[in-house]
């Protein structure tokens, strides 16, 4: 299984595995945001105060969701900078905890009462960061 990432030992790097960008898109989130309210001209305030109804937090999800944002766009230059792919999980990780910091700092009765969406956030950063820290197939396709 290991194996997988280096094709029979010819220096070619097989496809980075479907959880790594399922946990890199939803780290991205305000950035896919973003881009759908780009995209849609005249729809677009009412889609980014649907959905993030308090600026300071979307610019936090931006801020937070960068480093996964310049992973998925090293993920095809990986062989060439080795480093730098190497940097990336480490960036990731340290930027879901903060993001999970961040949101338990959020937490309060209030918040909590009038939508779950708060407390589900949380636990799906929470399963973010357990992965990446203790599946070792996550682990492996960093170190190429």
């Amino acid at each position: 299984m290991m194996e997988d990432f280096d094709i029979e030992g010819e220096g070619i790097a097989a496809p980075l595995p479907f959880l790594l960008w399922a946990i890199l898109l939803y780290q991205a989130r305000a950035w896919i945001l973003l881009v759908m309210a780009g995209a849609s001209r005249q729809q677009g305030d009412t889609l980014l105060r649907l959905f993030v109804p308090e600026t300071s937090t979307f610019y936090v999800g931006l801020v937070m969701g960068l480093p996964a944002l310049i992973c998925m766009m090293l993920s095809g230059y990986r062989q060439r900078f080795p480093r730098s792919w190497r940097v990336c999980r480490v960036s990731v990780i340290i930027s879901g905890a903060l993001l999970c910091a961040w949101q338990l700092s959020q937490w309060n009765r209030e918040a909590l009462e009038s939508s779950p969406l708060l407390l589900i956030l949380t636990l799906f950063d929470l399963l973010t960061e357990a992965a990446l820290l203790t599946m070792g197939r996550l682990k492996q396709c960093f170190k190429q």
